[in-house]
């Protein structure tokens, strides 16, 4: 009995050790899954102002480029020049033709945490370059009176 006892001695630590690492990389995979979300509901937000600027009549590229940079400042993106804003004329309904405007945002994001465990893992340029998130909003133009 004595024998059997001391050779089951340190499995709990020794399953910890292997189990601990596992449970950690879920959980922080859940919390980097989540802020890549959080940013996506972010940039389609900052499209829909946008587009909403860019519909009005006599609007300005800057005026839509200013709203959904506010935006982007207001959900915790940085906009220092990396977000790419371009407007265009769309047919934005297929019966009607009528004009509308599109907003597309690109946004560079990049994990915190799993960017640098998969560097360490393996190597390769499509690891280390950060993922771009793309939010695109069409609205009908306002007619003229």
């Amino acid at each position: 009995m004595r024998l059997r006892i001391r050779s089951e001695r340190g499995s709990a630590i020794l399953e910890t050790a292997l189990a601990l690492p596992l449970l950690m990389l879920a959980g922080v995979g859940v919390v980097e899954f989540g802020r890549a979300y959080q940013t996506s509901q972010v940039l389609a937000s900052a499209a829909r102002e946008g587009a909403r600027v860019a519909v009005l009549q006599n609007s300005a590229a800057a005026a839509v480029d200013a709203k959904v940079r506010h935006y982007l400042q207001m959900g915790g993106l940085t906009s220092d020049g990396t977000v790419g804003v371009t407007t265009a004329a769309v047919a934005a309904d297929s019966v009607a033709k009528a004009p509308g405007s599109e907003v597309t945002i690109s946004y560079p994001f990049q994990f915190v945490v799993l960017q640098p465990v998969a560097q360490l893992l393996v190597s390769g340029s499509l690891i280390d370059s950060p993922i771009t998130v793309t939010a695109t909003s069409v609205m009908r133009n306002e007619a003229g009176s």
